[in-house]
């Protein structure tokens, strides 16, 4: 048993059959990737296996694509992971470059920064965007990344700048008092008629895309570019950004360290990410297949 008393020795079998997957679809953070963001060799051995056995492999996060070097050499085949929640695919063969994105615009973003700020007094917000991330002064970034630009959000915004060109990726907020479930519930009520709102953060952190831009819409769209069904699509996750993903997948697992909302929204469960839950999984349905093969 884990320390929340969920059981941690197997993965919970969905009911009915598990079909054949063509194609897993995984979280990286808090999925994937230990807690000290490393790939074991467990899962970098399970991943190349499915890759094999003819199961494509697609990373699916919140993450923007220069915080994917600790992923690349384990994408295979196609070489595309969907980042930002959506926003993007990358091919992270070609140096991450942006095979597709889908933009939030800027007045949509200065549309929710003005409702929030006036919902949610005390919300700093940051600017993702395909060049960079830029930051207001009071928000907390994870990250200095070089080159980035303080200023409010209305003015990283603003059309009329020298990257006004530059397609918005998303628009992220902070609250330093708010608890995270409460300043996500709060902003989705206040402007979720003008975009997509999520959280992967263990603080409260809110992560804003455009109106019907998720994970799950854009691995649609991967999908069926390939003539894959939801039905043929495994997916894996452990926070509230992966829930409609784990909804629209056939088959999908939240992690044993997943937020109650994933575990409602996924068909089965794993264990957690630093017990390699992911690959778990994978090396049962290679076994299931390899079992059933003439």
């Amino acid at each position: 048993m884990g320390e929340d008393g969920s059981v941690t020795s197997a993965p919970q079998r969905p009911e009915g059959p598990t079909p054949t997957p063509r194609l897993i679809a995984t979280d990286l953070d808090g999925t994937l990737l230990r807690d000290d963001k490393s790939v074991s060799h467990r899962t970098v051995a399970a991943l190349a296996a499915a890759e094999e056995a003819g199961i494509e492999v697609f990373f699916v996060t919140g993450r923007p694509a220069r915080w994917m070097d600790v992923v690349s050499d384990h994408v295979h085949g196609h070489g595309l992971a969907i980042c930002a929640n959506g926003a993007a695919v990358v091919d992270l063969h070609a140096g991450r470059e942006f095979v597709q994105v889908r933009a939030l615009l800027r007045a949509t973003a200065l549309t929710v920064v003005e409702t929030l700020r006036a919902a949610a007094p005390g919300t700093s917000f940051a600017v993702e965007m395909t060049t960079g991330i830029n930051y207001e002064p009071l928000y907390p970034p994870f990250f200095q990344d070089p080159g980035a630009h303080v200023a409010t959000a209305e003015k990283l915004l603003e059309e009329e700048t020298d990257d006004a060109s530059t397609p918005v990726l998303k628009l992220l907020a902070h609250h330093a008092e708010l608890a995270p479930d409460e300043f996500l519930a709060l902003a989705r009520s206040a402007a979720g008629t003008y975009a997509s709102i999520t959280r992967s953060s263990p603080t409260a952190l809110l992560e804003i895309s455009g109106p019907g831009v998720s994970k799950a819409s854009t691995l649609e769209l991967c999908c069926a570019e390939r003539g894959i069904s939801p039905a043929e699509v495994v997916a894996f996750g452990d926070m509230p950004n992966d829930v409609e993903m784990l909804r629209w997948a056939g088959t999908s697992y939240a992690m044993g360290n997943a937020h109650p909302d994933v575990i409602a929204a996924a068909s089965g469960r794993t264990v957690a990410n630093n017990e390699d839950g992911v690959a778990v999984v994978i090396e049962r349905i290679l076994e299931e297949r390899a079992a059933h093969r003439p």
